[in-house]
């Protein structure tokens, strides 16, 4: 069912729609919702969505990529991930350069923005504090990734953007049955690792930390994602 375009779209509706109504977690929902009700002075105008955030683009991708978690006053407010902050301007940015995207910019949920050949997802669909989820956090959340990654039948490479995302990528993949191999892939920004029939592929996660201080480039960003297309065949 999977493997058939017509019916991966709808169960991926479907799972977006109880990742949307998941309240697994008592500190994340606690945090998510106090974010909205006492917003910065530049969102006050704005109705947040506060909820869980489900992955969003191609449902018949090859390439997927994987996030920490959704940011308080990006994601968390615009219900996209990666939208509406600065790591998502880096990323949307790259995205249109590497031609998965047909815009370099995500504002909000119906800008107009669409993905050719990529979805984009997180390990954690909660704000967390500090961007610190905690393990069992973590883990209450992951099976939500490894439905995602199940449903898209033609994906078989992954990014992933940052140390936290590279571990549940790993995580996620051993529990859809595919072997990590021994030892363990350490994540490094462009190390390359096979894992089962999936190949996984750092990045640096580009984060005001990383790219203000030019730890990651816009050029570097971009090699990864042309990677990414030229490992997804």
């Amino acid at each position: 069912m999977a493997n058939h375009p017509a019916t991966r779209q709808q169960a991926l509706s479907a799972l977006a729609t109880e990742v949307h109504d998941c309240r697994f977690c008592p500190r994340l929902v606690e945090w998510r919702e106090q974010r909205a009700a006492d917003p910065p002075r530049r969102y006050q105008d704005e109705s947040y969505w506060a909820r869980p955030l489900s992955g969003f683009g191609d449902p018949d991708a090859r390439v997927a990529i994987v996030g920490l978690a959704p940011a308080a006053h990006g994601g968390n407010r615009t219900g996209r991930i990666f939208t509406g902050d600065r790591s998502g301007d880096w990323l949307y940015a790259a995205l249109h350069r590497t031609g998965f995207a047909n815009q370099p910019t995500s504002t909000h949920r119906d800008d107009g923005l669409e993905l050719d050949g990529v979805y984009v997802t997180a390990v954690v669909r909660c704000a967390p504090p500090a961007n610190r989820p905690s393990p069992n956090e973590r883990n209450r959340c992951l099976p939500y990734l490894e439905r995602e990654l199940a449903l898209l039948g033609d994906c078989r490479t992954i990014v992933a953007l940052g140390g936290f995302a590279w571990d549940g990528a790993l995580r996620a993949l051993k529990a859809l049955g595919n072997e990590v191999p021994r030892p363990r892939p350490r994540f490094g920004h462009a190390t390359e690792a096979e894992v089962g029939e999936w190949g996984v592929l750092g990045c640096y996660h580009p984060s005001q930390q990383n790219t203000f201080t030019g730890r990651l480039t816009e050029p570097m960003l971009d090699a990864v994602f042309s990677r990414a297309r030229k490992l997804a065949g």
